[in-house]
């Protein structure tokens, strides 16, 4: 009787734990891409001012203080497209981590401007799918494991 009294709720904390709120990424899909499109849409939003895509050869950034988020390069695990759309249209979500927050913030907002109205959402899948073809995605070495 006693494992009913705890089990039951316990039981109903994690089907409540799992549904999915209405912000949630489940469902999200984006459309195919156009990755030359959306380079041309990296440099039309003038993206390269701030930030360097690794392998890329574009005119320096010229934020100042630098912002030293290189997109693109080696990574251990798969930028979803949700991800990326997060971090291009609420820059402020979620600040790129492993860097200290002075050098991507302006207080607690990303010091990223907000390009929600300046794209449209053809250029969005364009960008993204551009972002994700200067992504390499590697298992981490053995001694990460």
């Amino acid at each position: 009787m006693r494992w009913l009294r705890i089990g039951v709720p316990l039981g109903l904390v994690v089907v409540v734990a799992c549904a999915p709120a209405h912000k949630s990424s489940s469902g999200f899909h984006l459309p195919d891409g156009d990755p030359q499109l959306g380079h041309q849409v990296f440099v039309d939003l003038k993206c390269h001012a701030c930030h360097r895509v690794d392998g890329l050869d574009l005119s320096a950034p010229v934020a100042d203080p630098p912002v030293p988020v290189v997109l693109g390069g080696v990574v251990h695990q798969v930028r979803t497209d949700g991800e990326l759309v997060a971090a291009i249209i609420d820059t402020s979500h979620r600040l790129a981590p492993g860097y200290r927050a002075a050098e991507v913030s302006a207080g607690s907002l990303s010091r990223m401007g907000d390009f929600s109205d300046q794209m449209t959402v053809r250029e969005l899948v364009d960008l993204v799918a551009f972002l994700q073809s200067r992504y390499e995605v590697r298992p981490p070495p053995a001694a990460y494991h």
